[in-house]
């Protein structure tokens, strides 16, 4: 199979589709209104809604920003609110089931969607081959790199090589993915497990029999801050790595040997000094795509 088309189409030509946020307390008001532009009014093809999951208490600017969302000042939009924190996945889960579209792409609060993200994605959802999945390149920035200077983070393209790849690492950059709600759905959509909730999922929906595919293009400018290496260690992450190397082997996804391979691996990842993951991921990870 080859990698999917990339030709944009023009804008209404598609079909509709919803982008899907979440947000909480610790997200920063002026990086959540960068990024909530990126995906609405700065798209050459703009989401027909833009769902926001409040996951939680916010501070009194980031609830101004919700209300402004909620008067439309990013274009039709719903936002949907919790009052206590419970985690990504519940967040995501709950806009997936209340998407009232089939296409529903993902954004975080802090990236940047670059300007012709959906013209790209969305038509190429479409195919041929018509995709249930589908990812793309991201590039890192921060405070100190400006947008489209920093690394390039790279998917293997084609469905047959996605499946090859999926074993050893998840072959999608979660904030750049498209999937179709049926058949995220269908296999029960975003389930809690810390940091890995999206490599479960596209694990179940490439059991399930979905079509995949990534973007050779950057789609998405993906903000890397001093913390988030230092974030990616620790036992309770590497507890998570553990229970989803059990569940693939247990669905014949991996092998024991290749369990026990994944798992040194991860185990070392997770307990090294947030430095050394930075250089370990971008050296065997981003390399091995």
């Amino acid at each position: 199979m080859s990698a999917p088309s990339a030709t944009p189409a023009p804008q209404g030509s598609t079909t509709p589709f919803v982008v899907l946020m979440p947000l909480w307390k610790r997200d920063v008001p002026e990086r959540v209104v960068a990024a909530i532009t990126s995906a609405t009014r700065e798209q050459q093809l703009r989401p027909d809604l833009f769902i926001l999951t409040v996951d939680g208490p916010l501070t009194a600017e980031l609830d101004a920003l919700v209300a402004r969302v909620e008067d439309g000042g990013f274009g039709p939009a719903r936002v949907l609110r919790h009052d206590a924190h419970r985690g990504v996945a519940s967040a995501l889960q709950d806009g997936l089931e209340a998407s009232p579209h089939e296409l529903v792409a993902r954004a975080d609060a802090d990236d940047l969607c670059r300007p012709d993200r959906f013209a790209l994605q969305i038509p190429a959802m479409s195919g041929p081959p018509a995709l249930d999945l589908m990812g793309g390149a991201m590039r890192e920035f921060s405070d100190r790199l400006a947008p489209g200077d920093g690394p390039l983070r790279t998917r293997p393209l084609s469905h047959d090589e996605i499946v090859a790849y999926l074993p050893h690492h998840s072959p999608f950059h979660h904030p750049t993915i498209v999937l179709r709600r049926s058949v995220a759905l269908a296999v029960g959509g975003y389930r809690d497990l810390p940091l890995l909730e999206d490599y479960w999922l596209w694990e179940r929906m490439m059991l399930g029999g979905a079509r995949m595919g990534n973007l050779a293009e950057v789609v998405v400018d993906y903000r890397v801050d001093e913390e988030l290496f230092a974030r990616r260690g620790g036992w309770r992450l590497f507890a998570s790595d553990v229970r989803l190397q059990r569940r693939m082997v247990r669905d014949r996804v991996t092998s024991p040997g290749l369990f026990l391979r994944n798992l040194v691996l991860r185990g070392a990842y997770r307990v090294a000094p947030g430095w050394a993951r930075r250089l370990g991921y971008r050296t065997f990870i981003e390399k091995s795509a």
